[in-house]
């Protein structure tokens, strides 16, 4: 099996109601406990690299324990650059094998954005990768870089097909709600579904994009309190709003702080339990095995991915 593009992905999730989850990744373990979900599920799989991975990581070393993963496994999977925020970065993920990018221009103005998304695209395209870009903003926070509420914007139906008109991306990320982090609502949670609608109905064989998708489980904030943490007032996007966006337009749902949420609980609980214990083998195979577990439930139960490689 291979490293391969969204495009088949997203053509088959546009016709049958579903969504792929894009995963980030950042370590070994991570990698590890996505992909035996997917061989699990069956579940067609995206892992993607953010600009904080990159640092903390290296994308080459990523790349290579998402080769290892692909000869272990036998699945086809997209190795997908998250929020890219250069021109540079994209043609760097490019040569060194990413066969998806994001390039993220939503800080920029409508014209600026649509020009340096083009320049990607027409790099991109001819290399036999894929392209998704961003149209409005999200709020919280993406790698320590925080936008205000005041700052965040919709995504414009209109503007979104005139946007994919004149980039020829493969895919759009669009602002209907969510926001990044571990902290997205301060009250009761809304998503604009009839602007996402209205997207859909302008744009209908575009596959979107939703970011900032986490639902933050209550039960992994709970455990990581009784063990020593301070998460208060953590709050996600409730899993049956991403279940009716999945049915739409929606054919990938990015998911990151979910996954940092279980493992977390998972290693306090067993560091708090096994005080006497030292060997990182032993609470990061913890952490592994909750990975495993919370991507099972979003394929099979959120997403509704699973059976569908």
């Amino acid at each position: 099996m291979a490293l391969v593009t969204t495009k088949e992905m997203f053509e088959k999730a546009l016709k049958g109601g579903y969504a792929v989850g894009a995963f980030n990744v950042n370590n070994m373990e991570t990698i590890q406990g996505i992909v035996e979900a997917a061989k699990e599920e069956s579940s067609p799989l995206i892992l993607q690299v953010s600009a904080g991975a990159r640092r903390y990581a290296n994308s080459i070393y990523l790349k290579k324990l998402v080769e290892a993963a692909v000869e272990e496994s036998g699945l086809d999977m997209v190795l997908h650059l998250d929020h890219g925020d250069s021109f540079e970065i994209c043609r760097q993920c490019i040569e060194d094998g990413f066969t998806s990018v994001m390039y993220d221009g939503s800080k920029y103005t409508f014209e600026e954005n649509i020009a340096m998304t083009r320049e990607v695209v027409d790099y991109a395209h001819p290399r036999g990768v894929v392209v998704e870009a961003e149209l409005g903003t999200l709020a919280g926070i993406e790698d320590d870089v925080m936008v205000g509420e005041k700052e965040a914007t919709f995504t414009d139906p209109e503007k979104a097909r005139e946007f994919v008109e004149r980039t020829g991306v493969d895919s759009l990320a669009v602002a209907i709600g969510t926001s990044h982090g571990a902290y997205k609502f301060k009250g009761e949670a809304k998503l604009d579904f009839a602007r996402l609608a209205k997207i859909s109905e302008m744009i209908p064989d575009t596959p979107l994009v939703l970011h900032g998708a986490s639902s933050v489980m209550p039960e992994y904030v709970a455990q990581c309190n009784a063990y020593g943490g301070k998460l208060k007032d953590a709050k996600g996007v409730p899993e049956e709003m991403l279940r009716r966006a999945a049915e739409g337009n929606i054919c990938k749902i990015n998911i990151d702080t979910d996954i940092r949420m279980a493992v977390t609980a998972e290693v306090r609980k067993f560091l708090v339990e096994n005080p006497e214990e030292f060997d990182p083998r032993q609470y990061l195979k913890r952490g592994r095995q909750a990975v495993q577990k919370i991507v099972q439930h979003k394929m099979k139960d959120v997403l509704g991915c699973s059976g569908k490689a």
